[in-house]
């Protein structure tokens, strides 16, 4: 076995583990901790693909600017309190309900999905660039990218909303 695909299995194992223990962890704070080491495993997987700049930029955005944002949330929704509400059975349905529909869904995406067959044409553009990246990314993914910021911007909100405290009516 080369040293290349023992380290790519290592980082998977990593990455598997610590996406495990992030879903499963009953501590908010460990699943946070669990999340970064994930992303850094993630990064790790770019670095073996000779992607350099997406993993420092992973490191820096997914591992930084997000994790912080989300230990933020974990520490304004006080989630230590015993007094939760419990959600409706109606509403854990619906959850599990859309879950497995979009399972269902993704694995039929993978089965129809037909691989790649024929030769690869070099275009010469090298993708390591940051100038091919960003015009790529500005032009051809511009509608993406900024469905992913509004993405975001309503998730913060969301978390500014479910940090509120209810008043007491009296």
């Amino acid at each position: 076995m080369s040293t290349i695909l023992i380290i790519f299995c290592v980082l998977s194992a990593i990455t598997l583990s610590t996406a495990f223990l992030t879903i499963f962890s009953r501590n908010p704070i460990h699943s946070a901790i669990y999340l970064v080491i994930c992303f850094f495993s993630v990064a790790g997987h770019y670095l073996l693909l000779n992607a350099q700049f997406l993993a420092i930029v992973h490191i820096i955005v997914y591992s930084g600017a997000i994790m912080i944002l989300f230990l933020f949330t974990i520490m304004l929704m006080n989630l230590n309190e015993q007094k939760e509400v419990h959600r409706p059975r109606i509403t854990r349905l619906g959850a599990i309900v859309s879950f497995c529909l979009i399972c269902i869904v993704l694995i039929l995406i993978f089965i129809n999905s037909k691989p790649i067959v024929g030769e690869y044409v070099s275009t010469g553009e090298d993708f390591q660039s940051i100038k091919v990246l960003g015009r790529i990314l500005l032009n051809e993914y511009m509608v993406p990218f900024e469905f992913a910021s509004i993405l975001l911007l309503v998730a913060m909100i969301g978390t500014v909303l479910l940090s509120k405290k209810e008043k007491l009516k009296k």
